[in-house]
């Protein structure tokens, strides 16, 4: 999209920018960087990087319940479908950072 603007449709990665997509490019550019900082904090075993991941997932959550109830009321299983996997699958995640046996891994000196 950076290359060659109008080759690629804006709308390709609207369900994962929640609306931030019409701020172009650069928006989805900085989502993917904070991302994939997130990803090596958790591979490095970064306590600090833990908690923000813990907050992404809850603000995640936060972010489906709107969609969820609508998709509730106006009777779309496949909404309902998709919005409730992804409320699961972030529980799930924020459920397992903050298990205690994963918080003291994060909070042992790196072995290097």
């Amino acid at each position: 999209m950076l290359a060659r603007p109008g080759s690629v449709s804006m709308s390709v990665g609207a369900p994962l920018l929640f609306g931030l997509e019409l701020s172009g490019p650069y928006m989805f550019l900085l989502t993917a960087l904070v991302g994939c900082g997130v990803a090596w904090g958790l591979i490095e075993l970064n306590n600090i990087v833990r908690h923000a991941a813990i907050l992404i997932a809850v603000a995640g959550i936060v972010m489906l319940v709107p969609s969820v109830s609508a998709a509730t009321i106006m009777v779309q299983p496949k909404a309902l479908a998709f919005g409730g996997l992804g409320i699961i699958v972030r529980v799930i995640v924020a459920q397992h950072l903050s298990r205690r046996d994963v918080a003291e891994a994060f909070r042992r000196p790196s072995q290097t």
